[in-house]
């Protein structure tokens, strides 16, 4: 991510709302051959220090007058980013530099060109240096200031597909940066409401939830300590979180920022209009192919009264929060939930358990592969062991036994 050294933004008090620096296609189209030349100074760069790299990318803006060096300097920070650099490890530059110096010192002064008085070049030194070392000098050169960030040198780089690429990500990340200063995030969710609420607690996220039947679900989510007092400690969590809510569907987003004014807030609104491109892949519709191929088999109608529905409700209790796999609603207004458990560990299970004991009150079918379930004894009464599949009619039965 960037850091808040590089953020850009425009701050509409009157509005009561920031909106983050964005590169459009209508404006700034030319920029794509230009981050097209950026990623060719860096897949051509292995060896060269990181100033160098810079050097070169600020050099490609030098007739480009709608792009401030803030810009720019982003940029190079994504660019890093998707490079490895070498680094110092254990204090050997300095140690190094201690022993080249104290050496050096010993031919004080060097000079370009020897003559009767100065007899000794910076040259033939080096020379000398290295055979003392037993090294080459351009290794030596190389580890020399290795500790220093600029001085680093590019030893590999992963990169992004195209210019394009990099540029989204640019867009993206001038998002995260506004949200170093959030304090609190609102998230309406539809479809991918699990996985949005699942990267939300990785990234140390408390939540509230409240489901409306108009809307789906609503989030809100804050730091810790922001239940006691403001802060914009968390802010990058929020930051963090949101590359993965981008790869969803259909959302809205809207935060709240503290600014530097006193006493003003401002909110930062996004959704998938807004039309950002997350490096995070999309969410797959199900979690295993156990639970796609039990889906398939279902089919979309009733079956005898029983309608499907995929990750139908959310059960909470406290910060704890539990989303079944499936909902069955029957057509006189019963309700029944399944979680299937694939082939994962006991220890896995143990956890899902405890989980499903928590919840004990609902009415939950528990479906658990053969290969796992004699590992775990004193499953619950409600539990449909498979070898490979779920069948529908053992479910069925189920279902009317329940």
């Amino acid at each position: 991510m960037l850091t808040r050294e590089l953020a850009i933004a425009e701050y509409d008090f009157a509005g009561g709302c920031v909106r983050p620096d964005r590169l459009t296609t209508g404006r700034h189209g030319h920029y794509a051959a230009l981050a097209d030349r950026m990623l060719a100074v860096y897949r051509t760069g292995l060896g060269r220090m990181r100033q160098e790299l810079h050097r070169d990318v600020h050099g490609l803006f030098a007739n480009e007058a709608d792009c401030p060096p803030r810009r720019i300097d982003a940029f190079c920070k994504l660019l890093d980013e998707a490079g490895v650099f070498g680094r110092d490890r254990g204090g050997k530059a300095a140690a190094l530099r201690r022993e080249v110096f104290q050496r050096a010192a010993r031919l004080h002064p060097l000079v370009a060109h020897a003559d009767r008085l100065f007899e000794h070049t910076e040259a033939r030194a080096k020379l000398h240096i290295a055979d003392e070392l037993g090294r080459p000098w351009g290794e030596i050169e190389a580890a020399l200031f290795a500790d220093i960030v600029e001085f680093q040198r590019l030893e590999e780089f992963r990169g992004y597909a195209d210019g394009r690429a990099l540029l989204s990500r640019y867009n993206v990340a001038q998002v995260q940066a506004a949200l170093y200063d959030a304090v609190s995030m609102t998230v309406w969710a539809g479809g991918d409401f699990k996985t949005i609420l699942r990267y939300a607690r990785l990234a140390g996220l408390m939540h509230d939830i409240e489901r409306r039947r108009a809307e789906g679900y609503v989030l809100r989510f804050s730091g810790p300590a922001s239940v006691l007092r403001e802060t914009r400690r968390y802010g990058a969590a929020m930051a963090r979180f949101l590359p993965a809510l981008i790869a969803c569907r259909d959302w809205r987003m809207h935060a709240v920022l503290k600014t530097r004014r006193r006493g003003w807030k401002l909110g930062l609104d996004l959704s998938p209009a807004d039309g950002l491109h997350s490096p995070v892949p999309s969410p797959a519709d199900f979690d295993s192919s156990v639970e796609e191929a039990f889906a398939r088999r279902w089919g979309a109608e009733p079956r005898d009264g029983w309608t499907l529905l995929r990750e139908g409700d959310v059960l909470t209790a406290g910060q704890k929060v539990f989303v079944p796999d499936f909902t069955f609603r029957h057509a006189d207004g019963r309700r029944v939930l399944l979680e299937i458990v694939g082939f994962w560990t006991p220890d896995y299970l143990e956890q899902k358990l405890a989980t499903l004991r928590l919840f004990a009150h609902e009415p939950i079918l528990l479906a658990v592969a053969a290969s796992v379930s004699q590992h775990v004894p004193n499953l619950p009464a409600n539990t449909i062991v498979y070898k490979t599949s779920v069948l529908v009619g053992e479910v069925l039965e189920r279902l009317s036994a329940l």
